[in-house]
């Protein structure tokens, strides 16, 4: 398949969505002046994933404010937003650093620099601002939508109000490879209010990724009252996943045995992948991977390995 064929969806010009009112560019807040909570929904933590974007601008554009509370709308790695080619689309994921890995306070408060960490930096604020957090994320490959959340029943009942997408990867250990936003601070912690999620909203460059995250969005912002909620159909059955492992990539060798694009079920001990001279092996029966990478690089994620939990 060629980029012309792949490519739904390119980057829109953001310098009018600069100026915010918060004191941090890309970083818009509305109050309505009524109690509330404060709702943060934040486009582009990877620079590649239009999705984000689309919903954001979309709610910009079309003048949403809450009904109660207060909504936050941010764009997070603009800058590598901005190095995008459409000869190298998956390229402008990040310049530095995983902006979705570095949510820790040794990363924070130390001494490393990076375009991901200024940025993050600048943003602790905004999310510590915020009682409740969607983080808008897409796949490089095309596969179902799906919610990511810590396992905290918080988590669970916005996903399962809200509805779409219906399959969930339920994180009880983190990622096991750096700190995401929704585990930021009080977001990772058991005793918290808040809810902290991140929807994958299907394949970066399709324009069906932008429609799920604006119906996402909505879902959420109408699960805390922040809009009218919209008539739906009952939603179906949830289908839940448990985060078991992820896998990173240790070898330049590194090869999947068979083709992945995700949701791909090993049975107990089959291999799975190649990774120098490490074998990853299915954990369990019905052992389902998730997040396959389309690139092996050394360093980065390979694979997750999950199980289906009821």
């Amino acid at each position: 398949m060629t980029l012309e064929h792949i490519l739904e969806v390119l980057p829109r010009d953001l310098s009018a969505y600069r100026q915010g009112n918060t004191g941090v560019d890309y970083v818009h807040r509305f109050e309505s002046g009524q109690p509330g909570p404060h709702v943060l929904i934040n486009a582009l933590t990877h620079g590649n994933e239009l999705c984000g974007m689309t919903a954001v601008t979309h709610l910009l554009d079309s003048g949403v404010r809450p009904l109660i509370g207060t909504l936050t709308l941010s764009f997070a790695n603009v800058e590598a937003y901005e190095s995008f080619d459409v000869g190298k689309p998956f390229d402008s994921r990040q310049i530095v650093h995983n902006m979705n890995r570095i949510w820790s306070s040794e990363l924070l408060d130390g001494s490393e620099d990076s375009p991901e960490l200024r940025r993050a930096r600048l943003m602790r604020s905004v999310v510590d601002a915020a009682d409740h957090v969607l983080d808008i994320h897409s796949t490089s490959q095309d596969v179902e939508p799906f919610w990511v959340y810590p396992a905290f029943a918080r988590n669970a009942h916005v996903a399962l109000s809200v509805g779409m997408p219906q399959i969930h990867l339920v994180m009880p250990n983190g990622l096991g490879s750096g700190t995401p936003l929704i585990q930021y601070g009080a977001f990772g912690e058991a005793s918290h209010h808040g809810a902290a999620m991140v929807v994958e909203c299907g394949q970066h460059f399709k324009t069906s990724a932008g429609d799920v995250a604006l119906a996402a969005t909505q879902g959420f912002l109408a699960h805390f009252g922040l809009i009218a909620r919209s008539a739906s159909e009952a939603p179906s059955p949830a289908l839940r996943y448990e985060l078991l492992q992820t896998c990173m990539v240790k070898s330049t060798e590194f090869r999947f045995v068979k083709p992945c694009v995700g949701f791909e079920v090993f049975a107990k001990d089959e291999l799975i992948a190649l990774n120098g001279d490490e074998e990853i092996r299915a954990l369990c029966d019905d052992c389902t991977i998730l997040m396959p990478t389309r690139e092996p690089i050394v360093g980065r994620e390979a694979v997750y390995l999950a199980r289906p939990i009821s």
